[in-house]
């Protein structure tokens, strides 16, 4: 073995590494490590939120459920009678009543017409509302607080007088117009007639939320998409389909879902203005459930169709969820 091959390598020196900018381990040193104790503060701060929730709603709810699965009627409010487990029979009784499918159609006839009317009527206003004066659109904002905010009782009671036979305001001023003649008109005479009148209420209740709501989404709109939008050819409807009703989307489903969770439980506007007993052609769910537990005194029925109506709910939030996380995914 040569002289050469007993040579001790020599060493390769490694590449340096660049400094750290300044301030950098000072940075290190001072960035806050997430805590326990930190990551329980938001769930201490919910907790009396929680606890109110499971007070006031998961007794009930809890309580629903069981009466449900029972037979319970005066004998067992009384206590003359233990209550009876007996599965699922109401709920089959329910379901084979074709009363029962008839008043599920038409609350969801009912809703739907609410909640386009209130969508559309909505939109308008609030689009209407960014073309005019400042004092104008105060003004505006001003009335529709005011109703949004009167009780529902107050308001059914006025509509009823509004609409009513002998002194309604309506009747009189259609009256005036040449060939019209709807003095005595009784709008409850038939179903669908005097159900159009309750949706008129509900609308008229729902609008301002809907217009201060897509009001405060206009805002976000940038004004130069819809400059660029016009000067590329686009009329008014293309402005608004193309530009911004898809930057209302999230607005407009989360307004959608709002509405018909509230207008398919519908009930003082038809309880009230029907004088605490609706006929059978004015029964939506709710009325429904009401009539058998409370008029009928068959709890366990009534707490069957609830709990249904629930359910329904329960996938009207689940398409929302649903729509909502396609929104977040594509943004």
């Amino acid at each position: 073995m040569s002289a050469a091959d007993t040579t001790t390598p020599a060493k390769v020196p490694l590449p340096r590494q660049a400094p750290p900018p300044p301030g950098a381990a000072a940075t290190a040193r001072t960035r806050p490590r997430p805590s326990r104790r930190g990551a329980a503060v938001p769930w201490l701060l919910l907790a009396p939120c929680l606890v109110t929730l499971v007070l006031v709603m998961g007794y009930p709810l809890v309580r629903l459920v069981t009466l449900s699965f029972q037979t319970f009627g005066q004998s067992q409010l009384w206590g003359f009678q233990p209550a009876e487990w007996v599965g699922l029979r109401n709920f089959r009784t329910v379901l084979g009543d074709g009363e029962f499918w008839a008043v599920v159609l038409r609350t969801v006839v009912f809703a739907a017409g609410c909640v386009v009317a209130t969508m559309v009527l909505g939109m308008a206003v609030a689009l209407l509302q960014q073309r005019v004066s400042r004092w104008l659109r105060t003004l505006v904002n001003i009335v529709l607080v005011a109703s949004w905010g009167m009780p529902v009782i107050v308001a059914t009671t006025v509509f009823k007088w509004l609409f009513d036979s002998d002194y309604g305001v309506l009747n009189a001023l259609l009256s005036k117009v040449p060939g019209v003649h709807m003095s005595g008109h009784n709008w409850f005479a038939s179903g669908p007639q005097g159900l159009a009148v309750i949706m008129l209420l509900v609308v008229w209740g729902a609008v301002p939320f809907v217009v201060i709501t897509l009001s405060a989404g206009l805002t976000q709109v940038p004004k130069e998409l819809e400059e660029a939008a016009r000067l590329d050819g686009a009329g008014s409807w293309g402005v608004f389909r193309h530009v911004t009703l898809p930057i209302l989307k999230p607005v407009v489903v989360m307004l959608t879902t709002l509405s018909v969770i509230w207008d398919m439980g519908v009930f003082p506007q038809v309880f009230v203005m029907r004088g605490g007993h609706p006929e059978p052609e004015f029964q939506v769910l709710n009325t429904y459930s009401y009539d058998r537990a409370f008029v009928v005194n068959d709890y366990a029925q009534g707490s069957a169709i609830a709990l249904i109506t629930v359910l329904l709910l329960l996938g009207v939030v689940a398409v929302y969820m649903r729509q909502m996380l396609r929104i977040g995914e594509v943004e």
